[in-house]
C-alpha cells in the first residue's frame, strides 16, 4: 500500500528516492523549485540536464541528485496556465503520469512532488491539486506499484491546506 503524506517544506532536504523537478523545457534551471533544486544538487546537475536535450511539457527525464539526499531528479515541465481550456489539465496530469512511470522503471520506493506549474506559470492552485491527487491516485490503483510513499510538498501554509482539502474529496 502507498502512503501519501503532505507537507509545507523544503523539497531539496528530504530524505526520499526522488524528488521531482517543475523544470523548464531547457532543463536547465530556473526560478522556484527549479533554480532551488538545481543550487543544492550542484553543478554536476547542470551538465548533466546539458545532455539531455530539453524536456517537453508534461513529459519527463531522470537525473542523478548528485548533492541533494535524494538519489534521483525527475524532471518534468507542466503547462503555463492561460484559461484552463487549452489542454492544460492533461498536460499536468502528464506530469504526474510520467513522473511515476519513470520511478516506477527505476525502482523508486519514496518520492516527493512540488505543485507543479502553480508558481511563475500560473495555474490555479485549488485545480492544480486536485489534477495532481486525482492522477497520483490512479497511477498507483493501476500500477501494481513498488512506491511506497509519495509525498506531496509546499512551499506555503496556504497551499498545504489546499492540498489537504483536495485529498479529502479524492481519498475520501
Amino acid at each position: 500500500m502507498t502512503s501519501f503524506e503532505m507537507i509545507k517544506g523544503d523539497i531539496t532536504r528530504l530524505d526520499v528516492d526522488a524528488i521531482v523537478n517543475a523544470a523548464n523545457t531547457s532543463l536547465l534551471g530556473g526560478g522556484g523549485v527549479d533554480g532551488a533544486i538545481h543550487r543544492a544538487a550542484g553543478p554536476e546537475l547542470f551538465e548533466e540536464c546539458k545532455t539531455l536535450g530539453g524536456c517537453d511539457t508534461g513529459h519527463a527525464k531522470i537525473t542523478k541528485g548528485y548533492n541533494l539526499p535524494a538519489k534521483f531528479v525527475i524532471h518534468t515541465v507542466g503547462p503555463v496556465y492561460r484559461d484552463g481550456n487549452s489542454g492544460e489539465p492533461e498536460l499536468l496530469a502528464n506530469c504526474y503520469r510520467n513522473s511515476i512511470r519513470i520511478a516506477l522503471h527505476y525502482e523508486i520506493k519514496s518520492i516527493a512532488f512540488p505543485s507543479i506549474s502553480t508558481g511563475a506559470y500560473g495555474y490555479p492552485i485549488a485545480e492544480a491539486s486536485r489534477v495532481a491527487l486525482r492522477t497520483l491516485k490512479e497511477s498507483i490503483e493501476s500500477a501494481s506499484t513498488g512506491l511506497e510513499r509519495i509525498m506531496i510538498v509546499t512551499f506555503s501554509e496556504v497551499d498545504l491546506r489546499v492540498y489537504e482539502e483536495a485529498y479529502s474529496e479524492i481519498f475520501g
